[in-house]
């Protein structure tokens, strides 16, 4: 995550890294710290309900789990290549205009493992894409390790997406602007408004 204009630290609120932990992410690159937001700058975009989704295929091959949404309007998720091989990572496609405009989130494989919650600490392998035409603006697969963050310490759509999933699956996750990066975006990785689509590996919980 960026650091905002005129303040050295990335973190603000009522959590904050334990001093090894603030060392560690000094050596992390610069796009995989983009998940990673102030409090403050949370408690600023509007909350919408966490919704999780039903079961699908665990076998290698394209998505058809089912996707639950919150009601809102728009497009359907994006089209999911190497969607259920938890082996190599997915490649998201473009979405469908318009853009949901509620969180939606669609199952590709379903865990077996712990449920996460929302003060979980999550470990994760993960692909960002922009809804519009897929293109990939930050995957932990891309520096070949998992990525660990505290739910309560990231973007709400991102956050949202993961509660409910268990570990050993693996969710997709569109995200609208207002439980993104909304108007400001963070440039230059996420543009104004934009609509973004994860698909997130829950590998494990802290």
């Amino acid at each position: 995550m960026w650091t905002r204009q005129g303040s050295k630290e990335p973190w603000s609120g009522s959590w904050a890294p334990e001093p090894g932990h603030r060392r560690r992410l000094a050596n992390v690159p610069a796009v995989r710290r983009l998940l990673l937001v102030p409090i403050l700058a949370l408690a600023a975009v509007p909350l919408a309900a966490c919704s999780s989704s039903s079961s699908s295929s665990s076998t290698g091959g394209d998505a058809t789990g089912s996707t639950t949404g919150s009601g809102g309007t728009g497009g359907s998720v994006p089209a999911v290549a190497n969607a259920t091989n938890l082996h190599v990572a997915p490649v998201i496609g473009a979405g469908t205009p318009p853009a949901p405009t509620t969180l939606v989130t669609k199952d590709l494989v379903v865990g077996t493992g712990t449920t996460a919650t929302s003060s979980n600490t999550v470990v994760v392998q993960y692909v960002g894409a922009d809804y519009a035409n897929g293109k990939v603006f930050d995957s932990s697969w891309s520096r070949g390790q998992a990525a660990t963050f505290p739910l309560n310490g990231v973007i709400p759509g991102f956050a949202q997406g993961i509660v409910g999933m268990k570990v050993g699956g693996r969710r997709e996750i569109v995200i609208p602007a207002s439980l993104g990066y909304g108007a400001a975006g963070s440039p230059p990785a996420v543009g104004p408004n934009e609509t973004l689509v994860f698909v997130v590996d829950l590998t494990a919980l802290q």
